[in-house]
């Protein structure tokens, strides 16, 4: 069936913020896509799109502590490069629930859920994907080992059961460098290939490629990366992590991560999801851009399939917490406490109740948020608080783990209402400033830009105050000092009593953010 198609120009990356290690699939003319949401809950956030270009939410993969129990997961652990698969009527998600359960794998009627209870899988390390074979096998890949001895291992599955049917076998050491990973199998054309990253999730990062008539090898290997931006002076870096997908008309796309740095080469944004077209070459190679600087922010393609998705993801507005459930843009940190947080305790407004937990913490914060899409933003919320002991805090806060984050809130200290600032970076407090306050309604604003993260209260009189302000490297992934970082700042609302359960809630009438 032929389809209409049209020049057309979009934006890189489809995804902005933190969206890495995308995985795509097609079922009839809709293309889902999934990425890793590592310390995150719900995990797994599953995007719908018509054209590639625009993508709606439509909720998570694991969105119940049965499926994903993060309660006590350090960040950068919990879930990595999941796989997303559609056959014979059913979603597949395979995954790693890191320090946690393993290699499992999840499915569903219906990407918007509800998905099944995991099904684990024996074998592996880190990235495991699913391949269905036209003979009815199914093939479990996933990395395995560390730095330059990562290669990839492959065994055959029961679909029903997950369990393995033959014994692991190495089908893949990639090109010499560090970490091979992130791989998936493929049979196009009769042929089969092997994909991997390689050169670890930095500057070296790259995709490649090798192809065998058989599935377990021995594969020929492209003789240069598909993908990489290593060579070359360009805006966007650390290209990798690929996966394909072929449009209902016969065309090739890929799908991977890449970063926008600033400044002396970082970002606050983390690893986000790109788009390109795929041109096979004359001796059948998939080649996307091997140091060529054919991938951009802004793309020109000859057609996309189908017609713009109705809805896309929001990246500025209010959310005025008017409904009866959060949008899916949010994210908590870690499974929430049961009761720490509601729509219906005070209808309109998002109600937190602090727990022991502070943003330090490896625990049961409760925080809410949502992504930094750009680097240019400015986030701003309404808060009622009325702290009653000492430790007692609610605010906003920009989060890149628990050694990075910075925050603005309403608290009691010293037996006195304060408005105070904190910044924290590599682990330490470098800065507090605090105001003494009889307000129990405020407003607190954080506004970001390339250099630095600025924080800001008003009161009735509706002027801007600026209390402090913290440096943007200071947030990035880059500026990690004891583990390193997957992620990206996320913007959010929080409550904690430092120690204790606070007595106090916390409630916030709107939430608004702002992109440039």
């Amino acid at each position: 069936m032929n389809k209409h198609f049209n020049a057309i120009s979009y934006t890189n990356p489809i995804l902005p913020g933190f969206y890495p290690d995308p995985s795509i699939t097609r079922a009839g003319d809709d293309f889902y896509l999934i990425c890793s949401s590592f310390e995150y809950f719900p995990g797994v956030p599953i995007f719908r799109s018509r054209d590639l270009i625009h993508w709606e939410q439509v909720g998570h993969v694991l969105d119940r502590i049965g499926q994903l129990d993060l309660r006590g997961r350090r960040s950068s652990d919990g879930i990595y490069a999941p796989t997303l698969r559609y056959h014979d009527g059913v979603f597949y998600m395979i995954t790693t629930d890191v320090r946690g359960i393993g290699n499992f794998y999840v499915t569903a009627a219906d990407p918007a859920g509800p998905w099944s209870d995991p099904i684990p899988v024996p074998y592996g390390g880190i990235d495991p994907s699913l391949m269905f074979d036209d003979d009815g096998r199914v093939y479990v890949t996933a990395q395995q080992g560390a730095d330059y001895d990562s290669h990839v291992i492959q065994y055959e599955i029961d679909i029903e059961t997950g369990r393995a049917l033959t014994e692991p076998a190495v089908i893949w050491r990639g090109d010499g460098g560090p970490w091979t990973e992130g791989p998936h199998l493929y049979k196009i054309g009769g042929l089969y290939y092997i994909m991997t990253a390689s050169g670890g999730t930095a500057k070296e990062h790259r995709e490649i490629i090798g192809r065998s008539s058989h599935p377990y090898g021995p594969f020929e290997m492209c003789p240069q990366p598909i993908l990489t931006h290593r060579g070359i002076d360009h805006p966007i870096q650390y290209l990798g992590h690929a996966d394909l997908i072929e449009d209902p008309s016969g065309g090739w796309w890929a799908v991977f991560l890449g970063v926008r740095l600033v400044g002396d080469g970082y970002s606050v944004l983390g690893r986000e999801t790109f788009l390109a077209p795929v041109h096979w070459s004359e001796d059948g190679w998939p080649m996307i851009d091997n140091n060529e600087g054919l991938v951009n922010l802004e793309m020109n393609v000859p057609r996309i399939p189908g017609a713009p998705s109705p809805l896309a993801a929001k990246a500025e507005g209010r959310d005025d917490f008017d409904g009866g459930r959060l949008d899916p843009a949010w994210t908590f940190l870690r499974n929430p406490a049961e009761g720490s947080w509601s729509l219906a305790e005070r209808p309109g407004w998002l109600t937190l109740r602090g727990q022991a937990a502070g943003l330090n913490d490896v625990g049961q914060v409760a925080f809410v948020g949502r992504r930094q899409r750009q680097v240019r933003a400015a986030w701003s919320a309404c808060l009622e608080f009325d702290p009653l002991e000492d430790g007692e805090e609610a605010g906003i806060c920009a989060r890149r783990d628990e050694d990075a984050h910075y925050e603005i809130f309403l608290s009691m200290q010293g037996g006195k209402r304060k408005i105070a600032a904190r910044l924290t970076a590599r682990g330490q407090t470098v800065k507090e400033a605090a105001v003494e306050t009889e307000a129990g309604r405020v407003r607190l604003k954080i506004a970001a830009d390339p250099e630095e993260y600025a924080l800001l209260y008003s009161l009735e009189d509706g002027v801007w105050v600026r209390l402090a302000a913290g440096s943007a490297r200071g947030l990035s992934p880059e500026d990690f000092v004891n583990k390193m970082c997957f992620t990206g700042v996320v913007v959010g609302l929080y409550a904690t009593g430092n120690g204790k359960a606070s007595a106090a809630p916390a409630r916030f009438d709107w939430f608004e953010q702002r992109t440039e």
